[in-house]
């Protein structure tokens, strides 16, 4: 009898766990369908479908290393995120067209290391795809032994406009950790900023 207990109430756990899991994963696998929207740049139901096919695939049926996800969702930083990155996306387009039209100098263009500030394989490839989703950014490399993300940018002529884009990306990834990090990230990404800001005062 004490067996058939123990063997209930393993199911019940292991259940349990499985649906800890499956929640835990439902941030990456909604993920995964916005990015396969946003990379074949449609809004509607046949993209909505074919990418819940493709996060199923990815999630599913191909053997990769489970994700572990933070437990955490921050909804106020996740709408931050998404108007900022539409903003984003509008003021790129424009500053690309009006860098092809202006006849008098050439754009300038440069591959810009940014040193990462979170140790995060998810946050990387979220930082990452959105630099590259951005008009005039493209990440080239990423080096994820040492936490560094390549970028081909356009538009740049010194210093400062590498500095700014270098920003621009601690910038994303701190959004990023805000809205789906974990508190320890949370902390780490606020301190940096707050020690850069102390920085460019001095």
């Amino acid at each position: 009898m004490t067996a058939v207990r123990d063997t209930a109430s393993e199911r019940h756990r292991d259940k349990r766990g499985a649906s800890v899991r499956l929640w835990r994963q439902l941030p990456f696998f909604l993920w995964l369908i916005a990015l396969w929207m946003l990379l074949w740049g449609q809004w509607s139901w046949t993209a909505l479908l074919a990418g819940v096919v493709a996060a199923v695939i990815v999630t599913r049926v191909f053997r990769l290393p489970p994700v572990e996800l933070s437990g955490r969702v921050n909804l106020w930083y996740g709408a931050i995120f998404v108007l900022s990155f539409l903003g984003a996306l509008v003021r790129g387009s424009l500053t690309v067209a009006l860098q092809v039209l202006d006849w008098r100098r050439q754009p300038g263009a440069a591959i810009v290391a940014v040193p990462l500030r979170v140790d995060d394989d998810l946050i990387m490839t979220h930082t990452a795809v959105t630099a590259s989703l951005i008009p005039g950014s493209l990440i080239v490399e990423a080096d994820r032994d040492r936490r560094i993300l390549y970028l081909h940018v356009i538009g740049v002529h010194n210093v400062h406009d590498v500095e700014r884009q270098r920003a621009s990306v601690w910038g994303w990834e701190r959004r990023i950790v805000k809205a789906v990090g974990s508190r320890a990230q949370v902390e780490r990404v606020n301190a940096d900023a707050a020690s850069h800001v102390a920085g460019d005062r001095r």
